[in-house]
């Protein structure tokens, strides 16, 4: 209502700007529609009240009329301005004859980050005042009118790049943190990349958009889903955590190729790497195997991939879950550097320390190491007991620094069972060099490799910490983790089995006869895809045939099939076999742009307690308002409030 109520003046002809009136700027609006559909640059000048952006004009625009619209950033000794826009700057010459008293008042009266209109004939900067920093530095608009469209009062920050602001006043302010560069070019760019996937996916490969619902039911496994009460007594919808069953669903339709820039939802409480809403690129394909999923998405990432960026190199590496756990600790590694783990086990088959024997002679019992390069020269005793201390804190394990070259083994209590030829060996094995640390653990395989997987990022944290570069910030290393395990023992209850993915997925072709005799074995048919240590993908090929979908929800999960009766029933209608994955766009934005956290890509943010701090959301409710839906709130008790806090 507001923008139409002083752009409607314009287009009848009628505006009343301070100072000389220029040509109707409905013919310049006109003329720039004539002219944006011979050429296939976007035209951000079309259907508003303005002749050019900020950020365009140049030497080739000198002596033009132009309305520029925009906030006024900055202003000096009254004689100059610096207009900004979303698309950049550009410096105005404030009037200083009498004639134009009016004009001179308006633009120095109005308090920074007011929001501005004029109009004027773009000149030359004066010799020797060009700013080649500035896109616009070799030009300067000479004002002839102005009006103010709307004044801003006192702001709670500057908004300036380079001004620190906390991250709760940064979400409180949420629509002036989004007028800063850096937030202009995050959405932007994701717009863009979304806008090439569109591309790729719709009109190069034949996929169908298609919306799916937000409001469902409930779903078994995964995580926590947010409900939503219905004026039905005791029943409620659920937020889908991802368009899983739809999109299989629509694979059973017949659509063959679905596409969709997905909002998903997870009620995970306080995680700051998280947000309880985001969004995915999730895609589904028939009759497809784990190889033309991953061809596609190496396509789609390298068709989508920024300009600016290093170019995607295709095809990804890829890595067997068991051989990503056992060289770096993690089923999601970043491969951007070394410091990879290494069995030394047979080194020590004939140690003479009662510690490392007694690992040893436990089936799963392994040693292992890693090193740490310089890691004498830059790691301090401080930063070893802290290393230690997390091992022990997280692991409950201990974790034992070794210098075979250095002329220092802190008081290691192996160091004094390394004898000369265990020395060679590790040297040999390790390529350890003068001031080098290896970092040393026995116990079960996989808790020794997850111990040193996470001693291997602390360890690259402390060095890049005194300057050390071991993970190059403008490289994308990506790589395919597949193999996973199809179930794993629960938490609470380690005789019982959980999916380790989703329900749906298929076991791996090579384990289906171990489905049925030793489920716990089973590899399955699900892939990731990691980037610089970060999962920003996952997907699988599904289980198609009812009868074994139901044998796993029902026999191996234990899980009550009525809930998903619906896809059960619609497996037995002639479902082509299918597969699917979905890219987490949060994540890849932020890993794209260098962003510190995925708050920083998206528009409107959660705080990392899932609260709205612009809107106060979430707030409560009147009791009149929660009655059609048959709920009533009961409060703690204090002791209970107290407890839960």
């Amino acid at each position: 209502m507001y923008f139409s109520s002083w752009l409607s003046p314009l287009y009848r002809g009628l505006s009343g700007p301070v100072g000389r009136t220029t040509q109707p700027v409905w013919v310049s609006l006109s003329r720039n529609l004539v002219l944006s559909s011979q050429r296939k640059i976007p035209e951000f000048s079309s259907f508003v009240a303005r002749t050019n952006t900020c950020g365009e004009l140049r030497p080739s625009h000198l002596g033009q009329e132009v309305t520029l619209c925009g906030w006024i950033q900055y202003r000096r000794q009254n004689i100059f301005l610096v207009l900004r826009d979303c698309h950049g700057l550009v410096q105005v010459v404030i009037p200083q004859d009498e004639s134009a008293a009016s004009v001179k008042k308006l633009l120095c009266e109005a308090p920074l980050e007011s929001v501005v209109r004029i109009s004027g004939t773009v000149i030359s900067r004066p010799p020797g005042q060009e700013n080649p920093k500035m896109p616009t530095g070799a030009i300067e608009i000479k004002v002839k009118t102005a009006e103010l469209l709307n004044s801003c009062r006192k702001l709670p920050f500057e908004i300036k790049d380079f001004v620190k602001k906390t991250e709760a006043l940064r979400l409180q302010y949420r629509y002036l943190d989004l007028r800063s560069v850096q937030m202009q070019y995050n959405l932007r760019l994701r717009s863009r990349m979304v806008m090439k996937m569109r591309e790729y996916l719709c009109n190069l490969h034949g996929f169908v958009d298609v919306e799916t619902p937000t409001l469902f039911k409930r779903t078994p496994g995964g995580a926590k889903e947010f409900l939503v009460p219905s004026r039905e007594l005791g029943k409620f919808y659920s937020l889908p955590q991802s368009p899983q069953q739809f999109k299989q669903l629509l694979m059973i339709g017949g659509l063959d190729r679905y596409f969709q820039v997905a909002r998903c939802y997870r009620d995970e409480g306080s995680r700051p790497d998280r947000q309880p809403e985001f969004t995915q690129i999730d895609i589904e394909m028939s009759f497809v195997d784990q190889t033309g999923i991953q061809s596609l998405i190496e396509g789609l990432l390298q068709y989508s991939w920024p300009s600016d960026k290093d170019p995607v190199v295709i095809p990804f590496p890829s890595m067997t879950f068991a051989e990503a756990l056992a060289t770096y600790g993690t089923d999601k590694p970043d491969t951007r550097f070394g410091m990879e783990i290494t069995d030394i086990s047979d080194v020590f088959r004939n140690t003479k320390s009662g510690f490392l024997q007694d690992t040893l002679s436990k089936p799963q019992g392994t040693i292992k190491a890693i090193c740490v390069r310089e890691g004498a020269k830059y790691l301090k005793r401080k930063d070893i007991e802290s290393i230690r201390k997390c091992a022990a804190d997280h692991f409950n394990q201990e974790v034992l620094p070794i210098f075979l070259k250095a002329n220092s083994n802190w008081n290691s209590p192996v160091a004094k069972f390394i004898v000369e030829e265990h020395r060679l060996e590790l040297t040999r094995i390790m390529e350890v060099q003068e001031d080098d640390m290896v970092l040393l653990t026995a116990g079960e395989h996989e808790k020794a490799c997850s111990l040193l997987g996470k001693l291997r990022l602390e360890c690259a944290d402390l060095l890049e910490g005194r300057g050390v570069v071991l993970r190059d910030p403008t490289r994308f290393s990506f790589l395919w983790v597949v193999d996973f395990p199809l179930f794993l023992p629960k938490e609470d209850n380690p005789k019982e089995l959980e999916s380790a993915h989703h329900p749906f997925t298929a076991p791996h072709p090579s384990d289906g006869h171990l489905l049925y005799t030793e489920p716990e074995k089973v590899r399955s048919q699900h892939y990731d895809l990691v980037l610089n240590g970060n999962e920003i993908g996952g997907g699988s090929i599904r289980i198609h045939n009812a009868e074994l979908q139901r044998y796993v929800l029902s026999t191996l999960l234990k899980e009550d099939v009525t809930l998903l009766s619906h896809l059960l029933q619609a497996l037995d209608y002639g479902a082509p076999p299918h597969g699917g994955i979905a890219l987490g766009l949060d994540r890849l934005m932020c890993l794209v742009t260098g962003a510190p956290s995925i708050r920083d890509v998206i528009a409107f943010p959660k705080s990392f307690r899932g609260h709205d701090l612009m809107s106060n959301a979430p707030e409560s409710v009147p009791p009149e308002e929660l009655k059609p839906y048959h709920i009533q709130v009961s409060w703690p008790t204090d002791s209970e409030a107290e407890k839960n806090s």
